[in-house]
């Protein structure tokens, strides 16, 4: 049992609400999220009493791993349990001792590899478990903490990142660790990859690719491996919650559409580090800025979504002869179109694609959005603007 002395956070989570009434519902709260994203310091936070114990130190696993039964009798009022994924031979154990006692919220349970933790969940936690995904902080949180990078640029290139607002150190430096530690030994665990080259030089790709349609035998031939294994590969990255694709919408208004997904990274300052980028001010004249804060801006809103318990509802609209909108949020029988500029001045071309969308979907959009660089919020021709520190505001009320 990890007996360390618990430091507060400096920022406050959003989700703490949430976390509370989960564990007041169920028997089992899992956390997952990127590593880094700050599951164990909210765990730790809003379940002070808990013993904690991490999975990630040798003895403690190998006690785990050979004897479950003896490890979770060391609980008998539950505990917070960090890395679960680490130990797939606890779930049927736990199962057992969860379903004999009638208290909600006995385990809290923490991993950063989607995939294999859903697996082992829904296989033996069915019905007792509650969810959380936590992403690095958000706009709204950083706020709260006066913390809130001043200008777009230092947004993007920080990302959300707990360690680097929370501790002194050197943005590139800690990223370059976090790649080399966390992404390429989570990878490693997951499938045997032989050549790590050709995955680092992957992640580049991927990197150049974002806000992109998925391109996958292109891809494969720049990082010289087959469309096979980029898809394999792509798999690994979504199960580590490095980078996800967000799918199309099938609202055609008798449109035919794309049906091909985009990429986007969980945080924008790992898709920066990835593409050489060393200081905010490169990405003032960087040819992928408008990916990077159209990136940025999904994230955001996921993050609003996710902290209130809310299942995503983002995709974007794309008709095979180039008409597009970036973001679409669905709200019931609903559609939110929202369109993202980096630039720091409103121009009048923006709302073009929005007055499309709008006309031909009808009575069923609302609101139509802009999210752009700048600092003012305005109005435009029924078109609403909301400046890029605002976001948060947008991503509460999808």
């Amino acid at each position: 049992m990890n007996s360390d002395i618990y430091i507060q956070p400096m920022v406050s989570r959003t989700s703490n609400k949430l976390v509370r009434e989960l564990a007041r519902q169920f028997k089992v709260v899992a956390i997952v999220g990127p590593r880094q994203s700050g599951k164990t310091t909210l765990a730790r936070s809003v379940f002070k009493k808990k013993p904690y114990v991490t999975l990630e130190e040798p003895d403690t696993l190998q006690f785990a791993t050979e004897d479950p039964r003896a490890f979770l009798e060391q609980f008998p009022k539950g505990a917070i349990l960090d890395e679960i994924q680490r130990c797939p031979e606890l779930f049927s154990y736990l199962q057992r001792i969860v379903d004999d006692r009638k208290a909600t919220g006995q385990f809290i349970l923490t991993g950063s590899q989607h995939f294999g933790l859903m697996q082992s969940i829904t296989q033996t936690l069915a019905g007792r478990v509650g969810f959380l995904r936590l992403l690095p902080f958000s706009v709204g949180e950083l706020k709260l903490a006066k913390l809130l990078p001043l200008t777009i640029e230092e947004a993007v290139f920080k990302g959300g990142y707990p360690p680097l607002y929370d501790q002194p150190v050197i943005p590139e430096r800690w990223l370059d660790s976090y790649l080399a530690t966390y992404v390429e030994r989570d990878v490693r665990q997951l499938i045997n990859i032989r050549d790590l080259s050709s995955f680092r030089r992957f992640t580049r790709l991927c990197a150049g690719n974002v806000g992109q349609l998925v391109n996958m035998s292109r891809i494969g031939a720049d990082a010289g491996v087959d469309q096979k294994t980029v898809s394999a590969w792509i798999s690994l990255l979504e199960a580590s919650f490095v980078a996800f694709r967000l799918q199309p919408s099938h609202t055609n208004f008798r449109k035919r559409l794309v049906k091909t997904p985009k990429f986007y990274f969980f945080d924008t300052a790992v898709a920066a580090r990835l593409l050489g980028i060393e200081s905010p001010n490169q990405l003032v004249t960087h040819p992928l800025r408008g990916a990077l804060f159209e990136n940025w801006v999904v994230v955001e809103l996921l993050k609003g979504r996710g902290n209130r318990g809310k299942q995503d509802n983002l995709s974007f609209w794309r008709s095979q002869i180039g008409q597009e909108v970036d973001i679409v949020a669905h709200r019931g029988q609903h559609l939110l179109p929202i369109e993202v500029k980096s630039g720091k001045t409103v121009a009048s071309d923006w709302i073009s694609s929005l007055n499309q969308f709008v006309e031909m979907s009808g009575k069923i959009s609302e609101l139509p959005t802009v999210v752009y660089g700048g600092d003012r919020r305005q109005r435009r021709s029924g078109i609403r603007v909301i400046p890029w520190n605002q976001i948060d505001q947008l991503g509460n009320n999808i």
